[in-house]
């Protein structure tokens, strides 16, 4: 039986023009420059305005003597063309300009130069050296599996079955782990082809051939004392080789020096150099004063293309032709794709302004004097209180942005931080905790490093009063290792 149902449902759909400007708002500058020159490329109706015109977008559409108003008016088709001829709109709607003289120039090219992959490297040596062709081409396999840091990651079992299924070569895992011993670890540079860490370096301590006992110490120590070295059992290592202590601090003299990574010196495509960071924003300060200012270099001045204006014209008179009907909804879709594009970017650029603004109000006294200390506690929702943007838009333009501060480039998410309450009530950013933590770690003493708790008394003492566990979270925020793992002879 069927029943008939009236249900009311609340919804919310972006469309396709809000999505657009929301991937916009979150482009840094050079993503931008790129991304304004792909439409440029796919919209015809866009077109750069060079620095010496003075022209307007539509202004020089609006001389209505150039297009024959009857036949126009008569023409046949599902959208009113005098709404392109003879816009009404004010420019700033349909053009936008976002060189400012204040903006500085920044050198956002960068020097590439071609750079020989491990895996040439690695080819042209195999080729060179002795061996079977059946065996080369069980070795050119191996070399195509390496990692760029150039370890071999996959089970000898599964390089076999590959090597069956793929190349039609039918061996055994003896003789595939034997080609890789015997070939492809005795290339250069020393390390490569190794299927671990331990492996790594000793093929790279195997390969200094010496008497020092520094170095036979530190063979050893990598062949049958790997897991006490990683974990710093110092104690461990000097009880049972029955060494001094200095002779173990020059074992792993010789062991720092080693690569954990042999490949890291090639690139798989090209190697770029001196790659600078363009800022996204530049702060001035003057009078005391914190004046924040867009840099919009890479953004030019848009227009609608005079080509279109000659192609509307060429179509007013002719109110027949089916081809030009279609040549018309054609051009009408690129002029409102024209229009709203240079909106979004006249949005886009008001939105990073506003962030700006707001996040300079908040963070006044740290831009005026550098110190990362003075940075207030401050969220996102602080900004979007103020901007009155969304969450979520806030996090959006400050996500990979740069600023040009008087105290060098920094990235904006870097002054959002969340607030703790120290002893005299006063509310401080968890980054400046983070730098007290940071400068109490560097400045322990390295033979017997302090522990979390220890840390939590320190920190105690300088009116910070934090749980181990959030000392904990800190100090693996910030990427260093529990006291163990920091001790050093």
């Amino acid at each position: 039986m069927l029943k008939q149902n009236l249900q009311l449902k609340l919804g919310q759909k972006l469309a396709p023009q809000q999505i657009q400007l929301m991937k916009l708002i979150q482009l840094h500058t050079l993503e931008f420059q790129e991304e304004l020159e792909r439409e440029l490329e796919e919209n015809p109706a866009l077109e750069v305005v060079k620095e010496d015109s003075g022209e307007d977008d539509f202004s020089s559409l609006d001389n209505s003597s150039d297009f024959d108003d009857e036949g126009t008016d008569s023409i046949d088709t599902d959208f009113d063309v005098d709404e392109y001829l003879y816009d009404d709109e004010p420019s700033y709607k349909t053009s936008t300009s976002n060189y400012s003289p204040d903006d500085e120039e920044y050198d956002n090219e960068s020097l590439l130069t071609e750079g020989q992959s491990l895996y040439e490297y690695l080819m042209e040596q195999i080729h060179l050296s002795a061996i079977e062709e059946d065996d080369l081409k069980i070795a050119e396999y191996i070399i195509g599996n390496l990692d760029n840091d150039g370890y071999i990651r996959r089970e000898i079992k599964s390089l076999v079955d590959d090597l069956a299924f793929s190349q039609g070569i039918y061996t055994t895992q003896e003789r595939v782990k034997e080609i890789l011993e015997n070939y492809v670890q005795k290339l250069d540079p020393p390390g490569v082809g190794a299927r671990n860490l331990q492996e790594c370096l000793l093929l790279q301590i195997e390969k200094k051939v010496s008497r020092d006992k520094a170095v036979i110490l530190a063979g050893n120590i990598l062949r049958h004392q790997f897991d006490a070295l990683t974990n710093k059992h110092y104690a461990k290592i000097i009880n049972k080789y029955d060494i001094e202590e200095e002779d173990l601090k020059d074992a792993l003299d010789v062991i720092s020096k080693l690569s954990p990574k042999v490949g890291g010196n090639f690139d798989t495509q090209t190697i770029t150099i001196n790659q600078e960071i363009i800022p996204d924003f530049v702060i001035q300060i003057k009078d005391g004063q914190v004046i924040p200012l867009l840099n919009s270099r890479n953004a030019p001045t848009l227009r609608v293309s005079d080509e279109y204006k000659e192609i509307l014209h060429t179509y007013s008179h002719d109110k027949n032709s089916a081809e030009h009907k279609q040549a018309a909804l054609f051009i009408k879709q690129k002029l409102d794709a024209a229009k709203w594009y240079i909106d979004a970017i006249n949005q886009r650029q008001n939105t990073l302004m506003q962030t700006i603004l707001a996040i300079v109000k908040l963070q006044k006294e740290y831009f005026l004097t550098g110190d990362e200390k003075n940075i207030k506690p401050m969220i996102l929702k602080d900004v979007a209180d103020i901007t009155g943007f969304d969450i979520s838009t806030i996090s959006r333009v400050v996500k990979s942005k740069y600023a040009d501060t008087p105290n060098g480039i920094i990235l904006l998410k870097n002054l959002f931080s969340d607030s703790l309450t120290n002893d005299d009530g006063e509310e401080v950013s968890t980054k400046e905790i983070k730098n007290h933590l940071q400068e109490v770690i560097g400045n322990e003493d390295k033979r017997k490093p302090l522990t979390d708790d220890a840390l939590v008394d320190v920190l105690k003492e300088k009116g910070y009063n934090i749980a181990r566990r959030t000392i904990a979270k800190y100090r693996e925020q910030l990427n260093i290792p529990v006291a163990r793992l920091r001790k050093e002879l």
